[in-house]
């Protein structure tokens, strides 16, 4: 990212119009043309505006990030578990960054537009056959979570790629044992089959998509990497644990009646 673009990132005006304009692109895909269920946002206005680190299984580049974003604004503006109409996009809350891969946002125009909204762009950690390459994240990104982590919320998605099980990536428990944050899994399911992989164009209508908060965790920050990864990736429901359940496990959806 430019240093331009870094300035117009962090001005909140700039974030309210990017919040405004891809909230209002984005809410009929979520809201009318699917249904999102959401399951324990009251816990959100309960927590600090800052160190705090959301962590999600992942099924589309966008999307995933656009519904957390709805969510959060909604809630700011005393909404529980639902959007409802979507005028809570006038005063966005915009106290939130996202970790997104280097290349999936310079991908195109709305990538790049999208950045402006908050994203923590980083290298990629693994290739693209998904073997791993490095054990932690990039010093540089390293450092670029966690002056993000001092000021607002941050979103991630420890296996940083949109398949089903991925193995998560040890970058995210060095953040979690560095910063101490509290850590509030998210769970998601449905996107996969109304979206595609950017999650811009519609698969299929009439889904049911569902956004599940859970209870923070209880984490033990001096407990070694691995130990940390695996409470994580269980909370999310991307262990091999959940794994041995089927597939039907993640592809719990309905049309709308």
């Amino acid at each position: 990212m430019s240093p331009f673009s870094e300035r117009l990132r962090n001005f909140s005006l700039v974030r309210k119009l990017v919040y405004l304009i891809v909230g209002t692109v984005s809410y009929p895909g979520l809201a009318i043309v699917n249904r999102l269920k959401i399951t324990g946002s009251e816990q959100l206005r309960k927590l600090p505006k800052q160190n705090v680190l959301f962590v999600s299984n992942h099924q589309t580049y966008f999307a995933d990030v656009i519904t957390f974003l709805h969510i959060f604004s909604a809630v700011k503006w005393r909404k529980k578990n639902h959007l409802g109409i979507p005028y809570y996009l006038l005063n966005p809350f915009t106290r939130v960054n996202y970790v997104a891969a280097e290349e999936t946002m310079k991908g195109s125009w709305i990538s790049r537009l999208f950045t402006l909204a908050g994203a923590l762009t980083v290298k990629r950690t693994w290739v693209k056959d998904a073997k791993e390459v490095r054990k932690t994240l990039d010093p540089s990104d390293t450092r670029k979570i966690q002056r993000a982590l001092e000021k607002n919320w941050v979103i991630t998605f420890p296996q940083g790629t949109t398949k089903p099980f991925a193995p998560g990536r040890k970058g995210t428990a060095f953040i979690i044992k560095q910063n101490k944050p509290i850590v509030i899994p998210v769970v998601i399911r449905g996107f996969w089959r109304a979206f595609n992989k950017k999650g811009l164009k519609f698969k299929k209508k009439g889904i049911l998509l569902s956004v599940t908060f859970k209870e923070p965790l209880k984490i033990d920050y001096d407990a070694p990497s691995e130990k940390i990864l695996e409470q994580v990736m269980d909370a999310i429901e991307q262990s091999k644990k959940y794994m041995m359940m089927g597939k039907h496990h993640w592809k719990t959806t309905q049309p709308l009646s």
